[in-house]
């Protein structure tokens, strides 16, 4: 229990009608969670406006309500709190509601398109391998240590971003390693976090359906960099030009990290292949399971925001070589008939063209490459024909199947997709809708040693069709379909 003139502390409040000095005994931005004595947050979101929810979150037993435009009809013994933004101000309460806990941690959040789930996983990973019990807020999934909470976005609201973090303190944790997206940052999920540290991994085309424009999409990102203190540190791709941006207006201490130009932390590939990857990290040699020139990218992040967090440089390596892959990354087996077959989380181009790039520069040419591949619906429109392109130049064969589909239909995206195969390419392509049959094609097409890589969805375990999701796991079908094929 708190009281709400302790809750609104920090928060920027137009106007109070009624009594602040008032016992709050919860705190929800959902009316159907409202309770005795509790504090209902109205907030304005993409498809739902939590003010048409204040008399129903009232009649559950709100005693205050926080908005940004007052009903036209008060609500005796409630107190009402006129905001200028009911998403920043919930974050900052729900930080006031759970004294904080961003400060007695050293939260790293890690931001970028691609490579956020693999390097605060494997920092995760590393850490609690180095003997330091810590946390995680990823994509994939919430860890308590090694106690694991299902999570339905990359960074969550944040009453339970502030309630797992209090969670990790409670337990003893002093690391936490968080995924911070662009829609987190735009939708002030993370105002009154405090970072010890953030990283950069790189920027390309992605949610431009919410952002509008790149500039928008960087700019957006750069904010978590903009709100560190002079003792954090920012840790950015030194290779992507957008690093350099994120450095601009920040307080924190500045270090770079890359594999071409300069930087205060460098590697260097030196030998790559399906068996294992060789890297030279600052002068030493480190084996690594994990593949291509993207996971050297993502290694050499860790390995610095590690060292910028007191762990010796020996220490790091030899945790490195032991660090396993996260699921949906890269994520392969081999069948009896030397198959490969590689399912990855690739949905954007420049995480497509990775993924593709990397077999290339490990197979021999001899094999095929098929490529199976679709994109999400109510996404990014602009990124359909590039990842057309893109997969139909660098395999083989393409699949071009359904991914999420959501409230679109997956015939006109796949069209989209299609549409940015170049006449030389496309009869390279097949189109079969059924992502299921799709897959079981590829294993069918398949010969010895052949490979094949199923984009997009990498460790999700359903198929979001029109509101519906239903179980689906890329990984499960096509070992299913290889086992088939070697009995």
């Amino acid at each position: 229990m708190k009281e709400l003139k302790d809750l609104l502390y920090g928060v920027s409040i137009s106007a109070v009608n009624g009594s602040t000095i008032k016992a709050i005994d919860g705190l929800c931005f959902d009316s159907r969670e409202s309770t005795k004595k509790s504090l209902f947050v109205a907030v304005k979101g993409l498809s739902v406006d939590g003010h048409t929810y204040i008399d129903i979150a009232i009649n559950k037993g709100a005693v205050g309500v926080v908005c940004e435009e007052l009903p036209a009809s008060l609500t005796s013994g409630v107190t009402y709190v006129q905001v200028a933004n009911s998403q920043e101000a919930l974050a900052v309460m729900a930080a006031n509601w759970y004294d904080h806990p961003s400060k007695s941690l050293s939260l790293i959040g890690v931001t970028g398109t691609n490579g956020k789930t693999t390097v605060s996983s494997l920092l995760h990973q590393l850490f609690t391998k180095a003997g330091y019990p810590s946390g995680l807020i990823s994509t994939i999934k919430i860890l308590v240590g090694e106690t694991a909470y299902p999570t339905a976005h990359t960074t969550p609201d944040p009453l339970t971003i502030n309630a797992y973090l209090h969670e990790m303190v409670q337990a003893g944790m002093s690391y936490c390693f968080m995924e911070v997206s662009s829609h987190g940052i735009a939708q002030m999920r993370i105002k009154g976090l405090v970072f010890q540290g953030a990283i950069f991994t790189n920027l390309s085309q992605d949610h431009l359906d919410y952002h509008k424009t790149f500039a928008a999409y960087r700019d957006t990102k750069k904010k978590l960099f903009d709100g560190l203190s002079k003792d954090a540190f920012a840790l950015v791709n030194a290779d992507d030009k957008n690093g350099m941006v994120m450095l601009q207006n920040t307080k924190a201490k500045k270090v770079t990290y890359g594999l071409k130009g300069m930087a205060d932390y460098k590697a260097q590939v030196l030998e790559n292949q399906f068996s294992g990857q060789l890297l030279k990290i600052d002068q030493k040699e480190v084996l690594t399971s994990l593949l291509g020139a993207f996971n050297a990218y993502n290694l050499l992040a860790i390995y610095a925001a590690a060292s910028l967090l007191g762990l010796s440089e020996l220490e790091v390596l030899k945790h490195i070589s032991a660090l396993e892959n996260v699921v949906g990354r890269f994520q392969y087996l081999v069948s009896k008939d030397q198959i490969t077959a590689i399912v990855d989380y690739a949905h954007t181009p420049d995480a497509l063209e990775n993924i593709l790039d990397t077999i290339s520069s490990i197979r021999t040419k001899n094999e095929k490459l098929i490529t199976v591949v679709g994109c999400g619906g109510d996404r990014d429109k602009g990124k359909r024909p590039l990842m057309g392109r893109i997969a139909a130049e660098k395999s083989d064969l393409l699949i071009l199947t359904s991914d999420n589909p959501r409230s679109e239909h997956a015939a006109i995206i796949i069209e989209e997709m299609e549409a940015g195969v170049s006449a030389a390419d496309i009869k390279k392509v097949l189109v079969i809708e059924n992502r299921k049959q799709a897959i079981k094609t590829a294993c069918q097409l398949a010969g010895p040693k052949d490979i094949i890589l199923i984009a997009g969805k990498g460790h999700e375990h359903y198929q979001e069709v029109n509101g519906v999701r239903s179980p689906f796991n890329d990984f499960e079908i096509v070992k299913e379909h290889l086992t088939l094929l070697e009995e």
